[in-house]
C-alpha cells in the first residue's frame, strides 16, 4: 500500500505500532499530498517538510529498539494557526500577526506530541478566527465556501492530505466547516481541552475541536489532548472519560430527540427532507425518535452569543486595535467597534442569560439520550465571501456542551450533508457512543472527488 495519507488515525496508528508501516512512509506521502493539492485548495499557512520528517524518523527510531510509543505515533496532524507552536510562526490569518514567533507550544501541541501525533504544519484560520473569509477552497467544489474558521483544518483532512488536524469554535467554527467538507467534527465540552497558547476570541465561548474522518479517530484524539491543565484555569478538573472504550461499546441504539421548531424553520427544504430520512433511517435500525421542545431561555441564545463573542473580542484587540486599525479585515473591524461600545451592564445582562440557558440545557434530555438537528441549514455556500452560516452550533457553543457532526450524503449539488448531535455537559463518552451507533448503522463515507 502507498496511499497511505488514505489511512484514519486509528488504522494509521495501529500500523505504525505494528511496525507494518513506517511513519517516514506516512509523513511523506501525506506530504506529497498537501503539495499536489495546496496550490488549488490554499489550506495551509506553513508546511513542516523538514521537521516532520526528522519527527517520523525518531519514531521510527523508538520502534527499531522496541521502545514504547504513544497512541498516535506517527500519525500526521495539522495545527490551526491560532495554536502555539514554539519558534514556528503563529499568524492567526491576521496582517497584525504576520510575524509572530511564540516562544512556547499550546498544551495541546504539547500533548499531541507525546502521544506521538507528527504537526505537518499550520491549516489556514480566518482572521484571528472571525468571519473575514480565509483563501482555502472546499475541496468537494472549490467556488463553494469551506466554512470557517477552521477552514484549512477541515479542508486538509477532507482532501485526505492528513488524517486529522485541530481547529475552535467559538459560535460554529469547528463543526460547520467539518460538516461543509463531509468530515466529522468534534467539540467537546467547555473547559475539557485545555486553551493555553490558543489565541482567544471570546475566553467564555472558545473551545478546542477535533477534525476527523470517523467517529473513533475523534476519540482517539480526545483521549489525547483533554485534561485538566494548570496553565489554564478555565480547564476542567473532572475526570477524563474512557472515549476509546465508549465508541467500540456503541451496541445500543441511543434514543434521539429531534430539535424541530427554530431549527426547522431555518433549515432548507432539502436539508429538512435529508435529516427526516436521516432519522427515520436510524429509527428503523433501532433507535428511538421523538420530538424535543426548545426552552424558553432558547430565544435569546443566538443574540447573547454573539454580543459576548463582540465584547471580549474587542476586550482582546483593544490596545493592538487603536493602533493597527486599518491592518484589520473589515467584519473584524466591525465587530471590534460594535463590542468596544457595548456597556458594561449589557455584558452581564447576557452573561445571566446565558446561565439561564445553561440551567434549562438539562430538561431537553429527560427521555433522550442525545438530541438531533441538521448540521447546517443548508449545504456549503457557493460563495467565497462568506464561511457559512453558524447558526445551528452556536447555541451549544454559548452552552459549552459537547457537539459532534456526521457526514450524511450529498445534496443534488454534489455537496455534504450531515447531522449534529448534542449530548449535556461532560457526556462525552454518551455523545460518542451514540455517534458511533449513528455512523456505523449510516454507513456513509465522503471523499471528494480530486
Amino acid at each position: 500500500m502507498t496511499d497511505f495519507h488514505t489511512l484514519g488515525v486509528t488504522e494509521m496508528a495501529d500500523l505504525v505500532r505494528r511496525r507494518e508501516v513506517s511513519p517516514v512512509a506516512i509523513v511523506d506521502d501525506c506530504l506529497a499530498r498537501i503539495d499536489a493539492l495546496e496550490p488549488t485548495l490554499h489550506a495551509w499557512v506553513s508546511i513542516y517538510h523538514q521537521q516532520a520528517r526528522a519527527a517520523a524518523q525518531r519514531c521510527e527510531q523508538a520502534l527499531q529498539r522496541g521502545e514504547t510509543v504513544g497512541p498516535l505515533a506517527g500519525v500526521p496532524v495539522g495545527l490551526k494557526d491560532i495554536i502555539y507552536t514554539a519558534g514556528q510562526r503563529t499568524t492567526a490569518g491576521s496582517r497584525v500577526y504576520a510575524n509572530f514567533v511564540p516562544t512556547y507550544d499550546a498544551t495541546v501541541t504539547t500533548r499531541l506530541q507525546q502521544a506521538g501525533a507528527i504537526v505537518l504544519g499550520k491549516t489556514v484560520t480566518t482572521e484571528f478566527a472571525t468571519a473575514d473569509p480565509s483563501p482555502t477552497r472546499n475541496p468537494w467544489n472549490t467556488a463553494h465556501t469551506p466554512g470557517g474558521s477552521s477552514s484549512g483544518s477541515a479542508a486538509s483532512v477532507a482532501a485526505r492530505m492528513l488524517p486529522a488536524a485541530l481547529g475552535t469554535q467559538t459560535g460554529g467554527s469547528t463543526l460547520r466547516p467539518a460538516s461543509y467538507c463531509g468530515i466529522v467534527g468534534l467539540k467537546p465540552t467547555y473547559g475539557r481541552i485545555s486553551r493555553y497558547g490558543v489565541i482567544p476570541v471570546s475566553w467564555c465561548l472558545d473551545h478546542v475541536g477535533i477534525l476527523v474522518r470517523s467517529v473513533e479517530d475523534a476519540a482517539l484524539v480526545l483521549q489525547a489532548i483533554a485534561g485538566q491543565d494548570a496553565h489554564d484555569p478555565s480547564s476542567l478538573a473532572h475526570p477524563v472519560g474512557d472515549y476509546r472504550q465508549a465508541v467500540q461499546q456503541a451496541e445500543t441504539p441511543p434514543r434521539l430527540g429531534v430539535l424541530r421548531d427554530f431549527f426547522r424553520d431555518h433549515a432548507d427544504a432539502e436539508t429538512q427532507q435529508h435529516l427526516q430520512a436521516t432519522v427515520e433511517r436510524l429509527a428503523q435500525a433501532g433507535a428511538s425518535v421523538r420530538e424535543v421542545a426548545l426552552p424558553p431561555s432558547y430565544a435569546t441564545v443566538l443574540a447573547a452569543q454573539r454580543l459576548l463573542m463582540k465584547v471580549e473580542a474587542a476586550a482582546l484587540h483593544a490596545e493592538m486595535f487603536r493602533a493597527q486599525r486599518e491592518q484589520y479585515g473589515p467584519r473584524l473591524r466591525e465587530t471590534i467597534e460594535m463590542g468596544l461600545v457595548i456597556s458594561s451592564v449589557d455584558y452581564l445582562r447576557v452573561q445571566r442569560v446565558r446561565r439561564w440557558f445553561q440551567q434549562e440545557i438539562p430538561q431537553m434530555f429527560t427521555d433522550v439520550d442525545i438530541l438531533v438537528t441538521p448540521s447546517t441549514p443548508a449545504p456549503a455556500p457557493r460563495d467565497l465571501n462568506t464561511t457559512g452560516d453558524a447558526r445551528f452550533q452556536a447555541p451549544w457553543s454559548h452552552g459549552g456542551v459537547p457537539t459532534i457532526t456526521l457526514p450524511t450524503g450529498l445534496s443534488q449539488g454534489g455537496m455534504p450533508l450531515g447531522i449534529q448531535l448534542i449530548a449535556p455537559a461532560l457526556a462525552e463518552e454518551r455523545l460518542l457512543r451514540a455517534a458511533r451507533w449513528c455512523e456505523r448503522t449510516l454507513n456513509v463515507t465522503l471523499a471528494p472527488p480530486l
